[in-house]
């Protein structure tokens, strides 16, 4: 059962710099001035605020809840990212969350019944025996705040988190219809590895791409972030 909402606790990474009263560690570009805030959930917070997030987003048949979040992730490496931003009329400069990143591993053998599915239609492109390869579950980024770079912030911090935990590949799916992600991921340098046609609706087609992750990856990051990690 997933606990009652409660005040986030932000916790100090091992390396860090001061910033609006918190502690967090800078990435990629850190100087002169900050361009995105991220933030990294620990589980029970983190599949609260995926629930809180997803109810934006109409472009969605359904969303997912807290309780499907932490089933789905439980007992397996993953990672739950959130950027912030201010709305453009708040003279405050409050943040609120604008985009979000659910991903987490994808294992040659899998017991869900979803998961092993999308193993065995991958299995004849992707490589999974001997090799680690993170699944991008879920995630998107609000409408008024789209082509402003969130998601590829979100991205960079993600392939560094999994380069560092020895991920080979990043493997994510998504449909026809969703042409801004189609384009989101291939400014991204995502490959498509597979297409299956639906066969009624074109637009309901599935399309599978994938991402392999080494060294010059990381390098090339471009983006400044701060990533504050929340308990």
């Amino acid at each position: 059962m997933v606990p009652a909402p409660s005040r986030s606790r932000i916790r100090a990474a091992p390396v860090f710099a001061y910033h609006g009263g918190l502690r967090a560690r800078p990435r990629s570009g850190w100087g002169d001035g900050l361009d995105y805030f991220i933030k990294q959930y620990s589980l029970q917070q983190g599949a609260l605020e995926i629930e809180y997030i997803e109810e934006f987003f109409n472009e969605f048949p359904r969303r997912k809840t807290a309780a499907e979040v932490v089933a789905r992730l439980t007992g397996r490496l993953h990672q739950i990212l959130m950027a912030e931003a201010p709305l453009p009329s708040d003279p405050t400069g409050a943040l609120m969350p604008v985009s979000f990143k659910v991903a987490h591993e994808l294992r040659a053998q899998e017991d869900d019944p979803k998961l092993a599915d999308l193993v065995e239609r991958l299995r004849d492109r992707v490589q999974f025996d001997g090799r680690r390869v993170l699944y991008q579950w879920i995630g998107g980024t609000r409408s008024d705040w789209r082509g402003q770079g969130h998601f590829r912030a979100l991205t960079e911090e993600q392939e560094a988190w999994a380069h560092a935990a020895g991920f080979d590949e990043i493997v994510v799916k998504t449909k026809n219809r969703f042409y801004e992600m189609r384009s989101t991921l291939d400014s991204l340098r995502f490959e498509v590895v597979k297409f299956e046609r639906h066969p009624a609706d074109n637009a309901e087609s599935k399309v599978y791409l994938s991402k392999r992750l080494d060294r010059d990856i990381v390098d090339a990051h471009r983006l400044k972030r701060m990533v504050t990690q929340v308990e």
